[in-house]
């Protein structure tokens, strides 16, 4: 496909880098059926053709339950394009325990997406899937990283490799070198069925689309505005912080 090999070339140095695929390694891939996963599933699925340590890659998705998300074209592509893999749909009741907590004005995303990765985290457990894919870009780094430092006071974003602290999954983002421009793009040269998102708390993360406008802009008068930030997330000096944790002095 077109641009796949620029897409390979940055998934391929993140996990170079952070040492995120390893032989014999079974991956759930999760799949929302958005721009992100796709590209996610669809760059792994290549570089797997030619990495030198055997991998599986197990897509799932889940169902939240909300009005008119549906799994049919999800499914029926896979089953068209990429038969050798096993797919798993979960449904589940998520829209029902949202509907119990949202309040309007309020964004109740991170709820939402505790009790996506609860179920996912469940699924690799029964399935012996001892790495869980997820599709954040350098954006999703960048965003979170601003979020925390101007709404939660502080300096957090995400890292390309976490364990969980159940002590049993394994969280990988091989997306963390490329950008949502990139993706944006690979998708319109695709025929991916993009299932459009139905969470009717989508537009009420407002912190969120205020940072991503404030990046917007910022990236129209600064080229590479976005690259720095991203590249400060891995050049820290804590000498000149100030979190006493890491004063040498004391």
């Amino acid at each position: 496909m077109n641009n796949i090999k620029h897409l390979a070339s940055k998934t391929g140095k993140a996990i170079g880098d952070f040492k995120l695929i390893s032989e014999g390694d079974k991956i759930l891939v999760g799949l929302s059926g958005g721009k992100d996963s796709w590209t996610l599933l669809h760059v792994l699925y290549h570089l797997k053709k030619k990495a030198p340590v055997n991998f599986e890659l197990h897509p799932v998705t889940i169902n939240p339950g909300f009005n008119g998300f549906n799994t049919k074209l999800i499914s029926e592509y896979l089953g068209k394009y990429l038969p050798d893999l096993d797919y798993i749909t979960e449904n589940t009741n998520i829209s029902e325990m949202i509907d119990k907590y949202i309040t309007p004005g309020k964004s109740i995303c991170s709820f939402c997406s505790r009790l996506r990765r609860g179920v996912l985290y469940r699924i690799a457990i029964e399935n012996n899937f001892n790495k869980i894919a997820l599709g954040h870009h350098s954006d999703d780094f960048i965003e979170t990283l601003l979020l925390n430092q101007f709404f939660n006071g502080r300096t957090k974003a995400m890292t390309p490799l976490l364990h969980a602290d159940d002590g049993k999954n394994t969280v990988i983002r091989p997306l963390c070198y490329v950008n949502e421009e990139t993706i944006i793009n690979f998708i319109k040269t695709t025929d991916f069925p993009i299932t459009k998102s139905k969470c009717p708390a989508k537009k009420s993360n407002l912190n969120r689309i205020k940072i991503k406008k404030l990046l917007s802009e910022l990236s129209q008068e600064f080229t590479g505005i976005k690259s720095s930030i991203l590249k400060s997330i891995s050049n820290l000096d804590t000498r000149h912080l100030m979190d006493t944790r890491y004063w040498t002095d004391k």
